[in-house]
């Protein structure tokens, strides 16, 4: 197939677009390699796609109108994956306006592309986040999700009704996807495992809101760009779909730093704080959906993962 990725540089995306062209496919990657974090990490990201046999890269903003018409009008896509948006629940707190253009401008010119462009099949990211103060666990994709904390967490639910809307109006395929506490080799700089080591490697104390009382549903990147590969190609999916991709098994915060001071060789040094605004206390994802309609199976555990990206990390820098 001819696939459009959007966030083909991001952490996920490259992941994603990677595993696609491995089977076969023709692959169109979208991104505007933006500064909210490092871009030499999304040009780093990006350089391993580029050159490859079937990859195209496209240099560009979804939130620009016409230049995102003019993408879906260049090529014929017979599915989309989209996974471009600006991150980040406390940066939503500082930079709203970022958020409305890329996670709400963006995604209607992504879902106006599809409409013109005859794409049959929408998949796209939405977040563990918008489950807002549920307290319910695990999280259920049938569960209410009418209060979000953060404004990036209302914008991921907007996304979801959106995408509805569109599937009732005009007839195609949309899929979202709530993903819970992605990590893994080539990850984001502004989440928890990035921050934890590099302060840690540097034997600095490291910030830990609401005095390390959380839990997280850690999801290692292999096992969600297969969840993700699967919403792709599966054929017997219903017109509108919301799958959890998660790994179904909260860790805790301190386990969590625990791990990475151990595969640093250090003694953690932590600043205790109290929890901080748009921030949930646990995560937890119900899977079975998931596991019923994409056979998803998460097969690594922090205890593997988390090794894994340390390593990667120190030998990033390194190079």
């Amino acid at each position: 197939m001819k696939i459009l990725v959007t966030g083909s540089a991001g952490f996920i995306g490259s992941h994603v677009a990677g595993v696609l062209l491995d089977d076969g496919h023709e692959v169109v990657g979208a991104d505007n390699f933006n500064d909210y974090y490092r871009v030499q990490l999304k040009r780093d990201r990006h350089a391993r796609l580029a050159g490859r046999p079937g990859y195209t890269g496209v240099e560009m903003d979804l939130a620009d109108r016409d230049a995102t018409a003019a993408l879906f009008q260049t090529h014929r896509f017979d599915v989309v994956c989209h996974l471009a948006a600006q991150a980040g629940v406390r940066y939503s707190l500082t930079h709203p306006h970022a958020y409305e253009q890329a996670n709400l401008a963006a995604f209607l010119h992504v879902l106006e592309g599809c409409r013109h462009g005859g794409v049959p099949r929408l998949v796209y990211a939405s977040s563990s986040s918008v489950y807002g103060g549920n307290t319910k666990l695990p999280f259920s994709e049938d569960d209410t999700v009418d209060h979000p904390v953060s404004l990036y967490a209302a914008t991921k639910k907007a996304n979801e009704l959106m995408a509805h809307t569109y599937t009732h109006l005009y007839k195609f395929q949309t899929i979202g996807l709530r993903f819970f506490t992605v990590y893994g080799p080539w990850g984001r700089p502004d989440m928890a495992a990035w921050i934890f080591t590099e302060r840690l490697g540097r034997g600095e104390s490291i910030p830990v809101f609401n005095h390390g009382k959380m839990k997280r549903d850690f999801t290692y990147i292999d096992d969600i760009v297969q969840g993700v590969r699967a919403c792709l190609v599966r054929p017997d999916l219903a017109p509108y779909e919301i799958f959890n991709l998660g790994h179904n098994h909260p860790e805790d915060l301190l386990e969590m730093i625990g791990l990475i001071a151990r595969c640093l060789g250090v003694e953690p040094k932590m600043d205790l704080l109290p929890l901080q605004p748009g921030d949930v206390v646990s995560t937890y994802a119900d899977i079975s959906r998931a596991r019923a309609k994409l056979g998803f199976e998460p097969r690594t555990p922090l205890a593997v993962g988390m090794p894994r990206f340390v390593e990667w990390y120190k030998d990033y820098h390194r190079r």
